[in-house]
């Protein structure tokens, strides 16, 4: 295991995203979303690489309701073409396309950034982490009972929107 990279630890602990993984000093992990987001770094010849992990849970798996195949891969199909279109959510200009893949219950959406500067690195890292939350939520199809997280997403939405 590589030495974790300078100033890592400083930028991970200052961050209101992320708590750093106990047992090991280059992994942390998002506080502030519903889903698994898990963030690798690594120095690199060009300065530190940062892998980003983010699981969600297939809508089938949090609903109470029958959802259909062909609605379920709509959904995905859906969700995999919206979250690979990242845009400019970084605080810089950056080339990058996550990989979206999914078995029966999860789909998992993994992307790796560069950065000289870590700070900066892990700040992009946590925007990826929220935007694959929001276009999750965004994804969301109206008129089904939804589970936990997204029973718990689905109502901050109408505590932040004011409604109840």
């Amino acid at each position: 295991m590589s030495p974790a990279p300078d100033g890592l630890a400083r930028a991970v602990d200052s961050h209101r995203a992320f708590d750093s993984e106990s047992d090991a000093e280059t992994t942390f992990v998002s506080t502030t979303t519903a889903f698994d987001g898990v963030v690798d770094a690594e120095s690199t010849d060009d300065g530190v690489s940062f892998t980003v992990t983010v699981i969600v849970p297939m809508l089938s798996t949090v609903t109470d309701d029958d959802l259909a195949p062909i609605v379920e891969d709509g959904w995905y199909e859906t969700f995999e073409r919206r979250v690979t279109d990242v845009g400019a959510i970084f605080r810089i200009e950056r080339e990058l396309t996550p990989a979206v893949s999914h078995d029966g219950s999860e789909a998992v959406v993994t992307a790796t950034l560069t950065d000289r500067n870590v700070e900066r690195g892990v700040d992009d890292a946590a925007a990826l982490i929220d935007f694959v939350e929001g276009t999750y939520v965004q994804g969301i199809i109206p008129g089904y009972t939804y589970t936990d997280p997204v029973a718990g997403l689905l109502e901050q939405a109408r505590a932040a929107g004011g409604s109840n």
